[in-house]
């Protein structure tokens, strides 16, 4: 069998049913046998780095590595930044990239090229995957390519980029056949919980604080039981909007620099903090970590023991993959229903979150409220959202109203404008049939607007809404707290074009809206044809900021505009 052939067999064996790509010499035998195979989808995208955002996409949404392909030297480096959102989000990946032939390569010669686009892809890509393999030999192809699934599924998820030379691409394998082994498991081993049964047992304003770890972890309907069971109130990262339906009488909302004012709040105010699935970064924290812990008891469950008490010290680490910890809790609490002392707490957050609502923190935004937007975009049967990073992610992470089966998804640790789009072909690919929506910013969707040619190629049911603020918003907030309003580069010396004009240039229904009062019909006529690509533009002010923002150097409770930071921020 010929190595290529070989690998799309395999690819197919794994549950791999989409392979996203751009055409490049050294793949050309990759591509050949995964046309010549014809049941994995061959999608081919317009950049290499939204073909590592669609994969990453991909593996979020099902489980299974989202596969990605790139030729040798600037294909394989435009990949990176996508591999590092799936690096930083937890995301499952398998990168394969095409590399000149062995006999081009430059070995241990003192020069920087052998070989016309010659890069040395696993260096690089080392930092930023949990593996990497330079494939020397074909025999080396069966092996590795079985456990590069075994470690992008294992522990907490992540990709592994295999580097293929093009000759051993078209070499011969004789007698090879996919080694398949369960995915290795990391941190399940027994946990005595009954330290933090007692503690949430004895609390009286306990607060569960999950992250997109409960996605990853395959944990989210564990999770739902258990708090089903006991009623506690959550609070969510970024990365988890859509770990409990909008309406769920225990979700308060998002906490950190962005959050709901009355999460924030009402998490300063609890007394026990259970934290699972995030690792506590100072979007989550604020740079407070000491005012973050005060004097109350933090439990802190991480498959990955370095993440425990790094940032925030003081914590009971429990190291533990979620899935059987959260096992082992609900044995533990076996017959424990809600106690009544959390009646109380229950109603101080709902009075935190009628005192201030995330429609007023922006009330005297001159023409559209973006928070107001979330919420009318929320009355939809989308099967997932998907935020491109900047002030309209923020606000739709206030804002939606996400139902019991909707996903959210964006970039959160890597942060890439551009991430959007082809993300959301990424999703929309994985739930063949169902329109998903798309929330973008005009300076994030012009970083990889060239895949809106993909969407029209391949029909995809998105329904795209771009915020278009006319500048890079959450930089000239940033500009406008630090350098004394001087906007350089974010609206100073930046433009952006009209595009519902763009989307029909490629063939997809464009429409602008800038008066509130015209905000419904727009809707409206956003999701006439379901089963189409439609465009609107979303016309917002300029200085309309992303509020409530955590003051930097302040605890989380104290919040811009009200709250002032004491000094720069750094993140």
């Amino acid at each position: 069998m010929k190595v290529s052939d070989y690998v799309v067999a395999a690819l197919y064996q794994m549950g791999v049913r989409h392979v996203f790509e751009l055409s490049g010499g050294m793949i050309t035998h990759l591509l050949d046998s995964l046309y010549l195979h014809g049941k994995i989808r061959i999608v081919s995208m317009h950049h290499e780095q939204a073909a590592a955002f669609a994969a990453d996409a991909t593996g979020r949404m099902t489980g299974i590595p989202g596969v990605a392909m790139a030729t040798s030297g600037p294909g394989a480096t435009n990949l990176l930044t996508g591999i590092g959102s799936c690096y930083f989000d937890s995301s499952p990946g398998v990168f394969i990239t095409g590399q000149v032939n062995r006999s081009e390569q430059k070995g241990d010669r003192k020069i920087r090229q052998l070989g016309f686009q010659e890069t040395d892809i696993v260096a690089m890509a080392g930092p930023i995957t949990k593996e990497a393999w330079r494939i020397t030999a074909p025999e080396e192809v069966p092996p590795i390519l079985a456990r590069a699934f075994r470690v992008a599924t294992g522990g907490r998820p992540g990709p592994v980029l295999i580097d293929i030379p093009m000759d051993v691409q078209r070499s011969s394998l004789d007698g090879a056949c996919l080694d398949e082994q369960p995915p290795a498991s990391e941190g399940d081993s027994p946990t005595d919980c009954g330290p933090l049964r007692d503690a949430l047992l004895s609390s009286r304003r306990p607060m569960f604080l999950v992250g997109g770890g409960i996605r990853a972890g395959h944990a989210q309907e564990m999770f739902l039981q258990l708090v089903n069971q006991l009623g506690v109130p959550v609070v969510n990262s970024l990365m988890a909007v859509d770990v409990l339906p909008y309406g769920h009488p225990s979700r308060v909302g998002m906490i950190g620099t962005y959050g709901n004012r009355w999460a924030n709040l009402a998490l300063a105010e609890s007394d026990l903090v259970v934290v699972m699935g995030s690792r506590l970064d100072v979007r989550q924290t604020g740079s407070r970590t000491d005012a973050f812990k005060g004097d109350r008891k933090i439990f802190h469950i991480d498959c990955e023991e370095a993440e425990l008490n790094n940032r925030v010290k003081g914590c009971d680490g429990i190291v533990s993959a979620l899935g059987p910890f959260l096992e082992q809790l609900l044995s533990a609490l076996r017959g424990v229903g809600r106690p009544f002392a959390w009646a109380a707490w229950l109603d101080e957050i709902e009075g935190l979150r009628r005192a201030w609502p995330d429609t007023a923190e922006l009330k005297s935004v001159v023409g559209i409220n973006p928070n107001s937007l979330m919420h009318q975009l929320s009355d939809c049967s989308a099967a997932a959202y998907v935020a491109d990073v900047g002030q309209h992610q923020m606000w739709a992470a206030q804002s939606l109203e996400l139902g019991p089966r909707q996903r959210f998804l964006t970039s959160g640790g890597m942060g890439s404008m551009g991430f959007g789009l082809p993300a959301a072909i990424g999703v929309a690919l994985s739930v063949p049939g169902k329109p998903v929506v798309l929330i973008a910013g005009d300076g994030g969707f012009q970083c990889n607007i060239q895949e809106l040619q993909t969407v029209v190629q391949l029909g995809l049911p998105l329904k795209i809404v771009v915020l278009n603020n006319q500048c890079h918003g959450m930089v000239r907030q940033f500009q406008e707290s630090y350098f004394e309003g001087r906007y350089q580069s974010t609206w100073w010396g930046y433009s952006a074009p009209d595009f519902a004009s763009v989307a029909t240039a490629y063939g997809v229904c464009g429409r602008t809206v800038a008066d509130e009062k015209q905000v419904p019909d727009s809707l409206r006529w956003l999701w006439e044809d379901p089963d189409q690509p439609r465009l609107l533009q979303v016309m917002i002010d300029p200085l309309a900021n992303a509020y409530p923002k955590v003051a930097f150097g302040q605890p989380i409770s104290e919040m811009e505009p009200f709250g002032k930071p004491v000094d720069i921020e750094s993140t």
